[in-house]
């Protein structure tokens, strides 16, 4: 199987739109894994795995539990330096740029080099965007950041230029977990006109309008996870 960051690349060279199912360790039944992937949407080309608050065991149990049921690659989405499993495919290796917390800069990053270095993921480094999306979010709550407005389209181009600078090789715009609005166009599609790697977006997309509009604006990837977990996403 071709590496994930290959395959997002080779994706936004062919126009091919990417959707990650994001899963929650603390909210998924491991007993229940083969039932779930029946109704996973079956435009789903990965599975992302992370929580603010997972703890190591119940990301290992899920990650072992999602491994065993599907060939869709899994990326881990941690949380924190303790959110890795060697039995995932991919980590994305998060650096909260939006926010100015050094513990989610580089603080949480050093920590997990012990564990990565010895797990043979393959390490995809990204820098994170948390965007208001109308509600505090876990993300926000965990990091003690605050997200960027979605007034300040400037700022946010800005930030993943410095991203991309600084050597990232994709862009997460992330409005959190159960946000009330979405990342919106104008943000995607600015960001997109201005970097040279792949977008993923994700937070609060809950319908086919807004899906839609995400790819539209030059999204790579969607990810969706509350809605899906409710159960009212609709692919």
């Amino acid at each position: 199987m071709p590496k994930v960051l290959e395959e997002i690349i080779f994706a936004e060279k062919s126009n091919k739109r990417l959707l990650a199912v994001l899963i929650d360790p603390e909210k998924f039944d491991s007993s229940n894994a083969q039932n779930f992937f029946r109704k996973i949407p079956f435009l789903t080309t990965h599975i992302f795995i992370g929580g603010s608050t997972a703890t190591p065991e119940e990301l290992e149990n899920c990650t072992k539990a999602i491994k065993a049921v599907t060939s869709l690659p899994v990326v881990l989405f941690p949380g924190d330096h303790q959110q890795i499993s060697a039995k995932a495919d991919a980590l994305l290796f998060l650096s909260l740029l939006s926010g100015r917390n050094p513990d989610y800069l580089i603080e949480q990053q050093v920590r997990s080099v012990p564990l990565l270095r010895e797990s043979g993921l393959e390490i995809i480094p990204t820098a994170y965007l948390l965007v208001d999306g109308g509600k505090e979010c876990a993300v926000q709550r965990a990091s003690r950041t605050t997200p960027l407005s979605q007034e300040d389209v400037q700022l946010i181009v800005d930030t993943a230029l410095a991203g991309e600078y600084s050597g990232k090789q994709l862009i997460y715009l992330e409005a959190g977990s159960g946000a009330e609005i979405p990342v919106g166009s104008e943000i995607i599609s600015a960001v997109k006109e201005a970097v040279q790697i792949p977008v993923i977006v994700g937070g609060g997309i809950r319908n086919r309008c807004q899906f839609e509009a995400a790819y539209e604006a030059g999204a790579n990837m969607v990810v969706i996870g509350t809605a899906f977990e409710k159960g009212d996403f609709f692919l």
